[in-house]
């Protein structure tokens, strides 16, 4: 019996193997959305990456690397996907209908500064760090095109932590990031007794993985992940996968 079924196994794991793929991911480290890579935990979007590809019978390869040089490199097809996007990042992309969380931006001071945001007008004269690349919504990303002198970016893949230090150190005087992400790097730092949030701007803004423009492969990439984020969620794993970071699901 053995031997005549073993013909037909080897044929459905020659068709598996056939129809699995390795899907490339690249991004800058923003974790808690996505540590280095091999790092635990890995972040929450490798995970979900993980999570949805492996049972659609793919694997990933997440590296790192500058955001800008990412978003390039997916978009001319050297790799399929970035992790972290807004849809302002890159409009071009191919993005799923399913966001994977959402995110606001905070303005980072230095603990004894009393300065906190009340509005555009109260980040005149101030000296901000950004991150080169970075999309920060429309209204920001105006604002810092309009006042070129003012935003100074930095880059490389420790661009945030190079921020808050010059923040700390009193080079800046504001770092604008992520909530979650901000919160996150200045406990890594240590730096919680001397850098706080100085309040947010606007309303959370969706994040995604989106896939380049440039393979055909990318639309089925996409479908997977818009059926397997609705399977996590009605499966309970999403809410699992979130409370290892201290997040709650975002719907």
């Amino acid at each position: 019996m053995m031997n005549k079924l073993t013909p037909l196994i080897m044929l459905s794991l020659v068709s598996f193997l056939a129809n699995s793929a390795t899907i490339t991911i690249r991004s800058d480290v923003w974790f808690p959305m996505n540590a280095a890579p091999g790092a635990t935990p890995a972040g929450y979007m490798i995970d979900f990456a993980n999570e949805i590809f492996n049972a659609a019978g793919h694997q990933i390869e997440y590296k790192t690397m500058p955001w800008e040089r990412a978003v390039k490199q997916v978009r001319d097809g050297k790799f399929d996907c970035v992790i972290g996007a807004y849809t302002d990042d890159a409009p071009d992309f191919i993005f799923p209908k399913e966001s994977w969380g959402t995110d606001v931006s905070s303005f980072y001071v230095q603990a004894a500064d009393s300065w906190r945001f009340k509005g555009d007008d109260s980040l005149k004269g101030k000296k901000i760090g950004i991150i080169s690349g970075y999309s920060y919504g429309d209204k920001m990303d105006a604002l810092i095109k309009a006042n070129p002198a003012s935003y100074k970016a930095a880059t490389g893949n420790d661009a945030l932590e190079k921020n808050l230090k010059k923040l700390n150190a009193g080079r800046l005087d504001i770092v604008i990031e992520s909530q979650a992400v901000g919160a996150a790097k200045v406990s890594e730092l240590g730096l919680s007794a001397n850098i706080v949030s100085g309040g947010e701007d606007g309303n959370p803004t969706p994040l995604y993985i989106a896939c380049s423009p440039s393979k055909a492969s990318s639309q089925e990439y996409i479908d997977i992940i818009d059926k397997g984020t609705k399977q996590l969620r009605e499966s309970g794993k999403l809410k699992q996968i979130l409370s290892v970071y201290g997040l709650n699901d975002w719907k």
